[in-house]
């Protein structure tokens, strides 16, 4: 009997050592789905006042940016081509001009 009630009594302190393990282990998980949640709410703000103060994301920015700069390339080669175009009108009218004088 003597075996059986000192097993039963370091059975007893693993069962303590078990329920503090238990309970640190839920306040871990708790602790993390707390962080969690406050995670989110900050996130949530964040994008609310961003919304209020009307900003835009960076992505959204360098789209526009890239918009831009095609749009901008697009210009200048087609004044390009326009300009090209009247020097061509011009040579064509410049003899066609002295003709009508002589």
């Amino acid at each position: 009997m003597a075996m059986g009630s000192g097993g039963g009594e370091g059975g007893g302190r693993k069962g303590i050592f078990d329920d503090l393990a238990g309970m640190a282990g839920g306040a871990f998980s708790i602790m993390a789905a707390v962080r969690a949640e406050a995670e989110a709410m900050a996130k949530a703000q964040a994008e609310a006042m961003v919304q209020k103060l009307d900003l835009v994301r960076r992505e959204d920015l360098d789209a526009a940016l890239e918009v831009a700069r095609r749009a901008r390339e697009q210009a200048e080669a087609l004044a390009e081509r326009v300009a090209a175009l009247e020097h061509r009108l011009a040579a064509l009218e410049a003899p066609a001009g002295s003709e009508d004088q002589g």
